[in-house]
Formats: C-alpha cells, structure tokens, sequence
C-alpha cells in the first residue's frame, strides 16, 4: 500500500478531465456530472472534494463527496460517492484509506456527519461507518442501506 499515492483533486488538478472519465466508465454517471462537481470543489465554492488513488500514473481508486447521492433522504448531507477500486486492486486497504482521509479531511473543516448509500453489508463498519436507516433510491424499485459517519 505504501507505493501507492493518495491525494485530493486540489493536490492534482491536471488530472480532473481524466478523473472524470475515469469515475463516469464505472458508474455511468455522465462525464459532465462529474466535472460540474469537480469544478465546484477546485474553484473552492465546497469543500465536497474528490480522492484518488493512483499506482504510478494509472487510477486505481477513488471516489466524490456530493450534497445527495440520488437518495430519498435531502437532509442527510453530504454523501460519499462513486467510491470505487479497480478489480486487480481490491483487498488491498485502498477503499478503506480513501474512506478515512476523506472523514479526517471533512472533519478538519467541521463537515460532520457524512453519510452514503451502498448495498454492502459489512465493508463500511470496518472503518467506523455505523448502519442508520434505509433510503430509497431515485427511480430505484428497492431500498438501499444508509450509513453514517459521525
């Protein structure tokens, strides 16, 4: 893990185009989606930040901070989201390390709670996310787990 880099979008701002279509191949999100919230973050209008994790040159991790992460649940903000972790790469502590410098960066700048939305289990409370409620998803059948960080 320790050859790996881990650093916000501000340390790296060359790398918001690639980031961008780096985050809309593995979610589908439009690339434009990404980039209005990257931008926003870049200009210092928020302090909802994208993290990365780069082996080299190549992205291996990463994932956003947004105001809703097309959820029900509005007055539960700000959201993690897109958070992702290339195949090859995975078991590896990566999510978890982006998961954390994100907390810790949120809450340096009193951003506290945050929360996110997954159909995962048991990854999240490994690094002090606690299960709060369910939420359902914008045009989404089912509901899906909400979790906090506090």
């Amino acid at each position: 893990m320790s050859d790996y880099a881990y650093i916000s979008l501000r340390e790296r701002q060359q790398l918001k185009d690639r980031a961008a279509e780096w985050f809309h191949s593995k979610w589908g999100v439009p690339q434009e989606a990404y980039l209005e919230c990257m931008e926003a973050y870049l200009n210092n209008e928020t302090e909802y930040g994208w993290y990365l994790c780069l082996d080299g040159n190549r992205m291996i991790g990463g994932l956003g901070v947004i105001e809703n992460d097309f959820h029900d649940r509005k007055d539960l903000t700000p959201n993690i989201c897109a958070v992702y972790t290339e195949e090859e790469y995975r078991c590896k502590g990566i999510a978890g390390h982006l998961l954390n410098m994100v907390v810790g960066d949120l809450k340096s700048k009193g951003v506290t709670p945050i929360y996110l939305v997954t159909d995962h289990t048991s990854f999240y409370e490994r690094y002090g996310w606690e299960f709060l409620c369910m939420a359902q998803g914008d045009g989404e059948p089912g509901m899906i787990r909400m979790y906090v960080h506090k």
